[in-house]
């Protein structure tokens, strides 16, 4: 329980000082995972399309 307390909060951190150190990456570190989402579901609403 004390670990993932732990790693929670040196997550939060590191998340924090990557934002406030190096916001131009962070965004496109934001960016990319949206590309990455939007391009599964469309992968996933053409597999859907191409079952009918």
């Amino acid at each position: 329980m004390q670990v993932k307390k732990v790693l929670t909060w040196g997550g939060i951190a590191f998340v924090a000082y990557f934002l406030l150190a190096r916001p131009a990456d962070a965004a496109d570190a934001v960016r990319g995972a949206f590309d990455t989402m939007f391009n599964a579901a469309d992968s996933l609403a053409q597999f859907v399309n191409n079952l009918a």
